[in-house]
């Protein structure tokens, strides 16, 4: 059964006299909020890397040095999560 429906009736196509607006925000681009979130973690989840790196470079048994390792990523990952959907954004 064939359907009469065009896409101007359902609201999918914009309108041909709208005109585009440059300083309006984008509202699907994601991938900037994921490069931000990203470029936002890294250091953080570099510096306790290297804490992992040295705490095994002094010959602490490796048990201690990766034991802290899981609360590092978890805390990166979080932190990740709220920077990529702008969780705060509402706050400030």
């Amino acid at each position: 059964m064939a359907s009469s429906t065009t896409a101007d009736d359902r609201g999918d196509a914009a309108a041909p006299d709208e005109e585009f607006d440059p300083d309006a925000p984008l509202q699907g681009d994601d991938s900037k909020n994921r490069k931000r979130a990203a470029l936002a973690v890294a250091p953080f989840l570099a510096i306790g890397l290297a804490d992992v790196v040295l705490l095994l470079g002094w010959g602490i048994e490796p048990l201690w040095a990766f034991a802290i390792l899981p609360p590092i990523l978890f805390c990166s990952v979080l932190a990740y999560i709220v920077f990529s959907t702008d969780f705060l954004d509402d706050r400030t």
